[in-house]
């Protein structure tokens, strides 16, 4: 045995490896599909990124929305914006092979509202098949 502190060296808990990570995402589809919307309406992701994960209607719908960025934070200029989180995401089955879920998405000093609908398809992935964000805050007036 050698000196102290010479054993195997622990850095933290292991990460999860990728069939892990598959898994949890395959167990839970409505809260990765909601983080992966919320890096994409928020400009840190491109939207195709989401090119085999929605249908046809529910991809254009979301290349219409991220252009504006709708959930990236509004600061003055030279201000740092805070990156926009996923607070709370809920779900309802209404039925077999079908979710429909809401997300709650703090940007900044608001929480914005997300709807989105996944489909399990026939090779047991599930696809957006519609999406829907509340509207936008209207703008603070300015202060003299």
């Amino acid at each position: 045995m050698g000196p102290a502190g010479s054993g195997p060296r622990t850095t933290g808990p292991a990460l999860p490896t990728v069939g892990a990570q598959r898994r949890a995402r395959e167990s839970r589809p409505h809260l990765w599909f909601a983080h992966q919307l919320v890096l994409t309406l928020s400009g840190q992701r491109p939207v195709h990124a989401l090119l085999g994960h929605a249908l046809p209607a529910a991809y254009d719908r979301l290349a219409e929305l991220a252009p504006q960025a709708p959930l990236r934070p509004l600061l003055a200029p030279g201000h740092r914006a805070p990156v926009p989180a996923l607070r709370e995401c809920g779900l309802c089955r209404p039925r077999r092979g079908v979710i429909e879920a809401f997300a709650r998405i703090a940007t900044g000093e608001r929480l914005r509202a997300l709807a989105f609908r996944l489909e399990l398809g026939a090779d047991s992935r599930w696809r957006c098949a519609a999406l829907d964000i509340g509207p936008a805050p209207a703008a603070r007036p300015s202060t003299p």
